[in-house]
């Protein structure tokens, strides 16, 4: 990658630890992980040891100081493996736990954050239901207050480590319709009442996805995360963090099908010389040397502002759709230049090209962006 003015030597040391923790941990077992639909829950642990999983969390429950670059950094490097279900799942702290940090009470924070931050215990974040997905302000799951626990009844689907998850952090309706009535809370995976069904996807085999059913479900009222009917806020919190990340991460898969396909067309012969010089394959990975790097630009200057303190929410919504269309360029153009072979599972573009759109789908649709962008413009 091109020397940046946003990237220290510190930024650099740790891509360094990142880049190797991939090349040895993930990238060697990336297809036949995705192949058995799992990894193993060592890994965990293994990134934990990296300071991969505490990255940004406060250091008294073993998390690490990270500025926005060192996010994209991470997930970036993880990128590489070309296996965005291993991603998904061993990240999926990073959008359930930061409610927890950010707003649950001290005891619940330093009894669950430090198990989540060691690698030891599973986070995730069960918002979507069957019934809708980004439509949080109508979410139907229910938590009645009985005593000293809340009573909790709904479906929440498509949850990313839903099937191994050790505490879910859940959006419930505690009040009256409309945002102002949403709760989050934690629930412990081992919860009495509480089923999983295990989904399979197009993509993202190796991260497990679950349907979770809540049947009269029993959670300790000191496990609410904030107070009651803050949920909606906390979500809207989380929404801009989780939607840099994946913006982060699809320009990152896009450049690695980019990687791939010059590698690719240097050597592969056609017509009696390397498909590189052939003008038609040239303007392809131009074209696909552009938009990564248009991406990158934009991913950067974003992180920078967040950085002054700045809330470009519009702006990181086009980003999401910016990112996730290079990927979806990127990845087209790598199987179309691959020709048969990237028809062919194990290799890094065909993983990826299946897993192009969950990215447009997750953290909010194109749709949806292009929607929440056109507001905060005032159109």
């Amino acid at each position: 990658m091109t020397k940046s003015p946003f990237y220290t030597a510190e930024h650099e040391a740790f891509r360094d630890v990142v880049r190797r923790f991939v090349d040895k941990k993930i990238a060697p077992f990336a297809s036949a992980w995705d192949e058995a639909g799992e990894f193993p829950r060592a890994l965990y642990v293994e990134a934990a040891e990296i300071g991969l999983l505490g990255l940004g969390f406060p250091e008294q429950f073993g998390g690490v100081p990270a500025d926005q670059f060192m996010k994209i950094v991470a997930s970036q490097e993880l990128a590489r493996a070309g296996c965005g279900g291993v991603s998904a799942s061993l990240m999926s702290h990073t959008i359930g736990a930061p409610p927890i940090a950010r707003a649950a009470r001290p005891e619940l924070r330093a009894r669950v954050l430090p198990e989540i931050l060691a690698g030891r215990k599973i986070s995730a974040l069960a918002i979507t239901e069957p019934s809708g997905g980004s439509d949080v302000a109508n979410l139907r799951t229910k938590a009645i207050r009985d005593g000293d626990a809340y009573v909790v009844s709904g479906e929440k689907t498509f949850i990313t480590s839903g099937m191994r998850a050790d505490y879910i952090t859940v959006a419930v309706r505690t009040g009256g319709p409309g945002a102002s009535g949403v709760s989050l809370l934690l629930i412990p995976g081992d919860t009495p009442g509480l089923t999983r069904t295990k989904l399979d996807k197009m993509g993202w085999w190796a991260s497990d996805t679950a349907t979770l059913h809540f049947d009269n479900c029993r959670v300790p009222a000191e496990n609410l995360i904030g107070e009651e009917g803050q949920g909606f806020k906390l979500i809207m919190h989380n929404f801009n963090s989780e939607r840099m990340g994946m913006a982060a991460g699809c320009t990152a898969f896009a450049r690695v099908c980019l990687e791939d396909a010059i590698a690719y067309a240097k050597e592969r012969q056609t017509f009696g010389k390397p498909l590189a010089q052939h003008q038609v394959i040239r303007h392809k990975l131009v074209d696909m040397a552009q938009r990564v790097a248009a991406s990158q630009a934009m991913l950067e200057m974003l992180a920078w502002r967040l950085e002054q303190g700045d809330n470009p929410v519009a702006e990181i919504c086009m980003m999401k759709n910016q990112a996730t269309q290079t990927m979806a360029y990127c990845a087209s153009e790598a199987v179309q230049i691959f020709g048969g072979a990237g028809f062919m599972r194990g290799i890094r573009v065909e993983r990826i090209y299946r897993e192009v759109k969950v990215n447009a789908i997750g953290g909010g649709t194109e749709e949806i962006m292009k929607d929440l962008a056109s507001r905060q413009m005032g159109l």
